[in-house]
């Protein structure tokens, strides 16, 4: 299980951290396929209609009387997704689909709280210890952890995954997870020295990738990219061992008997891939599937369905407009080889900051939270969300909904409708060429019925002041490449697994404005968010109340310059059956203690 990473999220459940590594990424999009048989080879067992729940207390006392009883082995657990899974390599993905199927196989250094968030010693770092100066963290490991094939799980699959990231031969959106480390020792098989450069407050965070086993891989990484194990890893030393992966259909998991926290009772696991959110609903209330994202206009349902629970979390994400700074035709590096910045090729019109304003004063904030999220969300103001109360700034407001404002910026911007046909064209402007309309693609993922539904009134919404909005839902796999390659005018997306620390370093610092890799894909360039981000993870002693100085300036201005419209931070609920006894949801991780649960009896 993996911690720390944001990850690009699908849109349906994510859970911070469950088994990602970052979001992020980006929105919600996940869960279900209807009416079809489970997949070969495992039949899901027979089991009894799951007693009924209607509160979570209630959940809890269940599951506490089942767990004295002995458990009751086999059975599958079923997820619905709206979304399939891209690559099954932890270093390599960017998306949840992909970490909620590869997360069941690769070990990782630190293991979080499930209910609390904090890193604790739950996973291969059995305990570890910091120098007077804070540069030094030395991990003792687990001792006899093994790879389903017999090999053991050491400190040199840590340095090879790591080593691995910093090869110029793996292009990864994980660069900026050696951030700042100086080197990787392997004291011994089971100790691990990693030294920093300079004191870096949320060092942690970028330890909590999944460990490939180097024991397979060529030892100069030429193999990583293109390996066959990046879609059937044939080991594990998680919960589960791989199956199968049907493209766009499932992808199944096993029981591992070896794992080392001890083997599930359960069979396996299966991933479906069902695009309809009405038909995961359907087939959560059929029993084919035991647990979906559950989207707003769902909730009553399964609230009112005596058979199902639902959970609800404040997850740690938000969902935004991604604006793309840059010419998505001439895609550019943030940094030259030496660091430097780079200037880009500017968007011919979101570079446009009156156009970036005007987009955020023409929503209507208050109804996309209550139209589209059926109130399940809450609008925010920059990128650090409440939850991260101390480094949050309570005084930022929101942009204001307010069209004649919206219109009379695009009109001072030269922007104006000199032909009345309803579209304003450059009449003066300061970025694209005279004439050009005010045209703009918007996409999202394709199946996230709310993504499509904000999606819409967006359109909607500023095709109201003067714009040419041309929206689409595509395929969420092609979103992603779109994204990370730069092609993109602007996007619906999301990210989730921010964690506890308010560094986000990755999404806005011009360093990680790589295009095919970096998750700074909206071109965002500027040299005092760049300096505000070094000096707020290196503060000595990391105070909090000194960090926070950094981060609230750093709040101030992604406010002013708009690379995002954020639209709302996210609510999750999940809707799931009561199959198995033991489950215990936190809002950190759903199936953290996977290997006790049991049938039902």
């Amino acid at each position: 299980m993996e911690y720390g990473s944001p990850t690009i999220i699908t849109g349906d459940f994510k859970m911070t951290n469950k088994r990602l590594s970052l979001l992020a990424v980006l929105l919600v999009a996940a869960l279900v396929l209807a009416a079809c048989p489970q997949p070969a080879p495992i039949a899901p067992t027979e089991q009894e209609p799951a007693a009924e729940t209607e509160t979570e207390e209630v959940a809890e006392e269940a599951a506490d009387e089942s767990m004295s009883e002995a458990p009751v082995q086999g059975g599958v657990w079923v997820e619905g997704t709206s979304a399939d899974a891209t690559i099954l390599n932890p270093i390599l993905a960017s998306d949840s689909a992909s970490f909620d199927v590869l997360g069941w196989f690769f070990p990782s250094l630190l293991g979080q709280d499930p209910f609390s968030g904090a890193i604790v010693p739950t996973e291969m770092a059995a305990s570890w210890d910091v120098s007077d100066d804070g540069l030094v963290w030395t991990f003792n490991l687990q001792d006899g952890v093994m790879w389903s094939d017999g090999e053991q799980v050491t400190a040199d699959d840590f340095k090879f995954t790591y080593d691995a990231i910093a090869s110029d031969l793996v292009e990864t959106p994980r660069k900026a997870n050696l951030d700042n480390i100086e080197s990787i020792e392997v004291l011994d098989p089971l100790t691990i020295q990693v030294t920093y450069a300079e004191v870096k407050c949320d060092a942690l965070n970028n330890l909590g990738l999944g460990w490939l086993p180097s024991h397979l891989y060529a030892a100069d990484f030429s193999d990583v990219m293109d390996s066959p194990l990046n879609e059937e890893p044939t080991v594990s030393a998680g919960p589960f061992i791989f199956n199968e992966w049907l493209r766009d259909d499932n992808a199944t998991v096993l029981r591992n008997e070896g794992y080392w926290k001890g083997a599930p009772n359960m069979d396996g696991w299966i991933y479906k891939v069902v695009p309809d959110p009405g038909a995961r609903l359907a087939q959560l209330q059929t029993s084919e599937l035991d647990l979906i994202g559950v989207q707003p206009e769902q909730l009553t349902t399964v609230e009112l369905d005596s058979n199902l629970n639902l959970y609800k979390f404040k997850d740690d994400g938000y969902s935004y407009i991604g604006l793309n700074q840059a010419n998505p035709e001439n895609p550019t590096a943030g940094q030259d080889e030496d660091g430097n910045l780079v200037e880009q090729d500017p968007h011919p019109i979101l570079s446009d900051l009156a156009v970036r304003q005007a987009i955020a004063h023409a929503l209507d904030y208050d109804s996309i939270i209550n139209q589209v999220y059926l109130g399940q969300g809450y609008q925010i103001a920059s990128n650090v969300l409440p939850a991260v109360g101390w480094a949050h700034d309570p005084t930022l407001q929101p942009y204001a909904f307010d069209t004649d404002l919206a219109s009379q910026i695009l009109d001072d911007a030269g922007w104006t409708d000199s032909d009345e046909d309803g579209v304003r064209e450059c009449n003066g402007c300061a970025t694209a060429e005279e004439g050009a309309a005010l045209t703009i693609r918007l996409q999202t993922n394709a199946g996230n019925t709310t993504r499509e539904d904000l999606g819409a009134l967006v359109q909607d919404q500023l095709n109201g002041i003067g714009f040419d909005i041309q929206f689409e839902a595509i395929e969420f796999g092609t979103l992603v490449g779109e994204l990370l390659g730069q092609t993109f005018d602007m996007v619906i997306i999301g990210w989730t697994g921010l964690g506890t620390d308010p560094n986000d370093d990755s999404f806005w610092h011009s360093k990680f404005d790589t295009p095919g890799s970096g998750f700074n894909f909206v071109s965002y360039q500027n040299a005092r968010i760049d300096e505000l981000l070094e000096q707020g993870v290196s503060v000595p002693g990391c105070a909090a109340e000194e960090r926070a100085t950094f981060y609230q300036e750093i709040q101030q201005i992604i406010h002013d310059d708009i690379p995002y419209v954020f639209v709302t931070g996210s609510v999750g609920n999940i809707g799931y059956s009561g199959k198995f006894d033991g489950t215990d949801p936190g809002t950190w991780s759903f199936y953290h203690n996977i290997e006790t649960w049991s049938l039902a009896q």
